[in-house]
């Protein structure tokens, strides 16, 4: 638990300073900004998932400078490698040995725009560096740079030359998230910059140093242990839950803890209650849960399904001090 209210007080004007940066150029998606420094702070990955030309690329390249971390893009197309990711070994005649060549993915943020356009054997590529975060490369390992965090974009499933993700990749991202259209006021601030370089309006106002402090505090944010059973309780409901086919995993209950410790902090709060915890549940859930096919017929979503139970789910009686 954190001792220190000095800590506290400077990690949450920092994560302000870093919102107010990427809020220059993402505009009229504040929530939007904040869910997903949420996850970067709780040591998660990021799926966003929307139509092409909403500002995903623009999200992910704006907090990688406001943050000051080294960062990769890669467009995904049916004939990416798994070598082009991770990276390969190369003969060096001159020094009779073998480099290792690194991939796009050795960075601290990895962008891997339009991520279910590629085939399942690059898919394959990412679940290890997103869950052990290292690669592998002709039998040897490789730990990434730290922090690491992959954010991925996707369009709608239905759009030319895309396809489902697997349930095992879903699972390794902390949340998912949709853009939307912007404000009707927010697209006219959009058109009036148009042929500007807006990216370089934010500033660097961080470091991979100050990101690694900032998630070992939110680590440390207290969880009463009725806070935990409620959390067990919302995965076990989308286990037994009749429309749902596969429910939460552990890894996902484990994503909701990460993310509310995060959002008490964002919060300027040394300690999580039950808001909190509703206040990520749906965003880092619903992209885990597998709908039954009357589910599917009925067009109910996993959105859905996930504020009836949080409706449905007894709240502890743990207040805020």
């Amino acid at each position: 638990m954190i001792s220190n209210n000095t800590d506290l007080s400077l990690a949450v004007n920092k994560l302000n300073s870093i919102l107010n940066e990427v809020r220059k150029t993402v505009i009229g998606k504040d929530d939007m900004i904040a869910k997903v420094l949420t996850a970067m702070i709780a040591g998660g990955h990021i799926l966003i998932e929307d139509i092409p030309g909403v500002g995903k690329t623009t999200m992910a390249l704006s907090f990688s400078k406001a943050l000051g971390l080294s960062c990769n893009r890669m467009q995904f197309t049916p004939d990416v490698l798994p070598t082009d990711i991770l990276g390969f070994s190369v003969y060096s005649q001159k020094e009779d040995t073998f480099r290792l060549k690194k991939g796009a993915a050795v960075c601290n943020l990895f962008l891997a725009d339009e991520i279910n356009r590629t085939s399942s054997k690059t898919q394959s590529a990412l679940l290890e560096l997103m869950e052990e975060k290292r690669i592998t490369i002709d039998g040897s390992s490789y730990d990434l740079p730290q922090p690491y965090i992959v954010i991925a974009t996707e369009n709608p499933i239905g759009s030319v030359g895309t396809q489902m993700l697997p349930e095992s990749q879903l699972d390794r991202f902390m949340i998912r998230l949709r853009m939307g259209y912007p404000p009707h006021d927010a697209e006219i601030s959009i058109l009036k910059n148009k042929g500007e370089n807006i990216s370089a309006e934010v500033s660097n106002v961080s470091s991979a140093k100050d990101m690694l402090l900032l998630q070992k505090i939110a680590g440390e944010i207290y969880v009463d242990d009725r806070i935990y059973d409620y959390m067990v309780r919302l995965s076990d409901a989308t286990r037994n839950h009749p429309m749902i086919k596969l429910g939460l995993s552990p890894r996902g209950t484990l994503s909701i803890s990460a993310m509310a410790k995060a959002a008490s902090l964002f919060r300027g709060r040394s300690y999580v209650i039950p808001d909190d915890v509703g206040a990520v549940f749906c965003d880092a859930a619903a992209h885990r849960l597998v709908m039954s096919s009357k589910a599917v017929v009925s067009g109910i979503t996993p959105e859905r399904l996930c504020s009836e139970i949080l409706s449905s789910v007894p709240v502890p009686g743990v207040k805020e001090r």
